[in-house]
């Protein structure tokens, strides 16, 4: 039976520990393979390794390093349909979202391409006594990447790719249950020219997270999932004096006014709500409808749009979604179904139970809608990663911008309106890091940074964007003066002042 091992040095390696988890088949139940799991060893091995190989990527001119960059963008386009299909067997999404994925992640690989003109430093000719004040910016040396699972190949690229074009080596944790696309990518760096040693993945759960939290080879961490974990790895990261930014839970809200198009703002729910089983943070969890009258329109046109979703494998032609990650998975988002009911809420579409023909063990859950959702409810507090969307209805925008600000988390927000003066106060007063405007998934091009607020971020970084630049580099800034052969050295000891 096959093994996954880890990625070291530009090659497979079994690692140092015995301990493996077996990786499953979402969209058929059954048992794939063993991976192996990384112990303290195995992460040291790894940090030593990165750390040497880094020495002289980091020393390679910014061309050369871009020049990688480059033919890595045109390998990945290349092997798209076999990362897709790497993604669906592991993952259970469709091949056609897997290949949406990669397409997100191929944004974060041209934009590492600018990385020479955003590492620039600055300069200040003669700020005083012929003293010239220039600064530069450095790779840190070794990094770590904490992937998740819902996005195997687009977040370690968001993570990563900026990392190694700063000149930074990577040790790379994928979540255990998909870890063959790390491996991959590492392969695909590699036939690009990116040295051995600079792209390593370890695999494993908590163990190797803790290694790599506190091994002093580390410098920075980026973390995705869950906000207790990413809550626990920027506190414990820290602790050890590491950069950490960490990007945790969501539980998006879609306020929709009374002026909209609610034709289009139907269609952006079904899709922003239930697009990959609904395993992504920045999806839609709760509709607010602003008054009963929107309400209403709102559930008749939504209603039949969603009975229409059809469930399938990954590789089910036209699926429009396909398993969740893990029986344990399926198990909370039915309870969490179920205890909405419980407390109140009613059952629009209900997905329990639902069959795909010939995949009779397959983690599958259809897509359901509750009406009534209150604020009081577990199922508003609580993130649900799966195809369980809610519907809590406001009395107007004031009333619904306070439902949204009301949530712990604050990943991203969306409002549906004609109005400017709507869309204008929404965006001044909620708290969320990320903003739609008649864009149901506001999630950033490339070139912008990405990230939440509140409970949905710790840390100061952000994917994406400029400032992953500035997250895996350090400045250095340097007072230089040249005197003049015949110039004659004044001492003094009062504090040095540029006049």
């Amino acid at each position: 039976m096959k093994k996954v091992l880890h990625y070291i040095n530009g090659k497979s390696d079994p690692g140092h520990g015995e301990r493996e988890g077996f990786v499953f088949n979402p969209s058929t139940g059954e048992k794939l393979y063993p991976c192996a799991y990384a112990d303290s060893a195995t992460v040291d091995a790894a940090v030593s390794v990165a750390a040497e190989a880094g020495k002289a990527w980091k020393s390679m001119s910014h061309a050369r390093r871009i020049e990688v960059i480059y033919k890595f963008r045109q390998i990945v386009l290349e092997n798209t349909h076999e990362l897709a299909v790497l993604i669906g067997v592991e993952h259970g999404k469709t091949i056609d979202d897997a290949k949406g994925e990669i397409a997100r992640a191929v944004e974060s690989i041209e934009f590492a391409t600018n990385e020479p003109h955003l590492s620039k430093g600055e300069y200040s000719r003669n700020v005083g006594g012929g003293i010239d004040v220039f600064s530069t910016r450095e790779a840190l040396g070794v990094v770590g990447c904490i992937a998740p699972f819902n996005f195997p190949v687009m977040v370690p690229l968001m993570m990563a790719t900026m990392a190694i074009a700063c000149g930074n080596s990577v040790v790379l944790k994928p979540s255990e249950k998909v870890p063959s696309s790390a491996i991959k990518l590492g392969e695909l760096l590699k036939d690009a020219g990116l040295p051995d040693g600079v792209w390593n993945v370890v695999n494993g759960d908590r163990e190797a997270v803790d290694a790599m939290l506190e091994h002093p080879g580390i410098a920075a961490v980026s973390f995705v999932g869950s906000t207790p974990i990413g809550e626990y790895i920027y506190q414990k990261g820290s602790q050890y004096n590491k950069r950490v930014m960490s990007f945790t839970g969501g539980k998006n809200h879609m306020i929709v006014m009374p002026d909209a198009d609610l034709e289009a703002a139907a269609n952006a729910f079904v899709s922003a709500g239930y697009g990959s089983a609904s395993q992504r943070c920045m999806a839609i969890s709760l509709l607010i409808p602003v008054g009963e009258e929107t309400a209403s329109k709102l559930i008749e046109l939504i209603v039949p749009k969603i009975k229409e979703l059809k469930v399938g494998s990954y590789d089910t032609p036209h699926a429009d979604f396909g398993a969740v990650i893990s029986q344990q998975s399926k198990d909370m988002a039915e309870k969490a179904l179920e205890d909405a009911i419980a407390a109140g809420a009613k059952i629009l579409v209900d997905g329990r139970g639902v069959e795909v023909k010939g995949k009779k063990g397959g983690f599958y859950i259809g897509p359901s809608l509750l009406d009534g959702i209150t604020t009081d409810m577990d199922f508003y507090k609580k993130e649900v990663f799966a195809p369980v969307r809610g519907v809590l209805r406001a009395s107007s925008l004031d009333h619904a911008i306070e439902i949204t600000n009301t949530h712990e988390y604050g990943n991203g927000a969306v409002i549906y309106t004609r109005d400017g003066y709507s869309a204008s106060k929404f965006g001044e007063l909620v708290e969320a890091g990320m903003i739609g405007i008649n864009v149901p998934v506001p999630v950033p091009a490339g070139y912008h940074n990405f990230g939440g607020l509140r409970r949905s971020k710790f840390g100061d970084g952000h994917l994406f964007g400029p400032d992953a630049v500035r997250f895996y580099t350090k400045i250095k800034t340097f007072s230089q003066r040249w005197p003049g052969s015949a110039e004659s050295s004044i001492y003094s000891i009062n504090f040095p002042s540029n006049k």
